[in-house]
């Protein structure tokens, strides 16, 4: 199937007032997994432009917040639970901004980060795995005991470390792919539950 920059997903968001057609992903995966609750703290990686942290300021409610960053400046929102940082989110100084804005560490760290596409395989590929790397160490400076993560990922044959370095750090790690996902895709997300705050 063609490419379609257009599709029903991106109609729908346009529609119900979501910012990207990506908040239909989030909203599947949370019915399937449960990963947000009322009053948590969450952190959006790659949050632009800001249909994710749409869905996780709504299922969070007024007693929680949700922290935002991307290397892409994401235009404010009316929420005063969503908080949003322009910037690397390898960065310590946005770290501290993190941790200062949720008042304590993470229920839930989501990541929607992926590279700018080069259309070679084998390039967009180690670069996606320096993200899901960079992800990963992001969530265990910032997530809480027993917190969970979502973190997109492509298929390829050189997963196999970092899917073993998820399965130590939590108790249980899933793989799924959400039917939001564009058709050809090869993305795919890891739901991983049971944060056990053991250091990399």
């Amino acid at each position: 199937m063609s490419y379609n920059p257009r599709d029903r997903y991106y109609k729908k968001a346009k529609q119900e007032g979501y910012r990207s057609r990506a908040a239909y992903k989030l909203l599947e995966l949370q019915e399937r997994f449960r990963l947000l609750r009322s009053g948590d703290r969450v952190i959006d990686l790659g949050a632009a432009p800001g249909g994710w942290l749409q869905v996780a300021a709504k299922i969070v409610g007024a007693g929680g917040k949700v922290v935002g960053i991307d290397l892409q400046t994401i235009d404010k929102f009316r929420d005063s639970n969503i908080f949003l940082i322009h910037g690397d989110i390898m960065s310590s100084d946005n770290h501290k901004k993190m941790e200062d804005f949720l008042g304590g560490p993470a229920d839930c760290v989501l990541s929607d980060v992926a590279p700018k596409l080069t259309g070679i395989r084998d390039s967009d590929t180690v670069r996606m795995l320096e993200l899901n790397q960079a992800t990963l160490s992001v969530t265990t400076q910032l997530l809480k005991t027993g917190g969970s993560l979502l973190v997109k990922s492509f298929v390829n044959n050189e997963l196999q470390p970092f899917t073993t370095e998820l399965k130590k750090l939590f108790s249980s790690v899933q793989r799924t792919r959400p039917d939001a996902s564009r058709q050809g895709s090869s993305e795919f997300y890891f739901c991983a539950k049971g944060f056990a705050s053991t250091k990399l």
